[in-house]
């Protein structure tokens, strides 16, 4: 184990994240999301913000990767470039406010959030208004704000899809691709801020298989169907792992 990995995570750390990134790929693997929502609250318990942000982004690249090519001939392209657009833009900022942000912070932001993303899909709220061009943009932009300072890109765009009434397989390959396309996006600026971690490298990378078998695992349930079992299990797992982030379950 390299020496900047060991000095943050030791053997016994290392199995716990392993763990928590086969569940939280599991879950993307079925629904489509929920990579963050799972590991991020989990993962900050045991890792510096920047480190646990960097860490996910490799092993969400590596992942998903056997999905990107039915995902790309499934997804709503336009949606897709400008939420794209609007996270160029706002991932830098979010980036620099992670620099204000302390570990306790970011643990305590990153569960709160997950547990209102939850409240929302758990009641089904939508926005039953037109979305327009420029406001697709904004919502990307949101979700790289807070993909920059909480590593939690998704909720933006997953509230955005729960309102669109497009085909489940639409809304799946966009938001893995918009996901996609953070994880790559971030390591660019990470980059050219100089914000490089070579140990947050080598754990996303040793964490990849683990995420990479939870991917394919959770693709094959979602093609035998039970759709509506499968969001109430992600739901349950999403709860679990923010209000473990918060310290209600130990």
């Amino acid at each position: 184990m390299p020496d900047a990995l060991s000095a943050q995570v030791g053997p016994d750390g290392l199995i716990w994240l392993a763990g928590v990134a086969f569940l939280a790929s599991l879950v993307r693997g079925f629904a489509g999301f929920g990579t963050g929502l799972i590991f991020m609250p989990l993962a900050a318990q045991v890792l510096p913000p920047i480190w646990a942000i960097a860490a996910i982004s490799v092993l969400d690249v590596l992942g998903p990767a056997p999905l990107v090519r039915g995902a790309l001939k499934a997804a709503h392209r336009g949606d897709l470039l400008r939420m794209l657009a609007g996270l160029a833009v706002m991932l830098p900022v979010g980036l620099w406010a992670l620099d204000h942000v302390s570990g306790a912070q970011f643990r305590i932001a990153t569960s709160a959030l997950a547990l209102a993303m939850l409240v929302v899909l758990a009641l089904g709220l939508k926005y039953r208004g037109r979305v327009r061009k420029p406001a697709v943009f904004g919502i990307g932009a949101a979700s790289g704000f807070l993909g920059g300072v909480a590593g939690l890109p998704g909720p933006p765009v997953i509230l955005f899809y729960i309102a669109r009434p497009l085909p489940a397989a639409v809304i799946r390959a966009n938001t893995l691709l918009f996901l996609l396309g953070y994880d790559l996006l971030i390591w660019v600026y990470l980059v050219a801020m100089g914000r490089f971690e070579t140990g947050a490298l080598y754990l996303g990378l040793g964490l990849a298989m683990p995420a990479v078998l939870g991917n394919a695992l959770g693709a094959r349930l979602f093609r035998l169907g039970h759709d509506r079992l499968y969001r109430w299990i992600a739901l349950v797992v999403i709860a679990a792992s923010a209000l473990s982030g918060l310290g209600v379950l130990g």
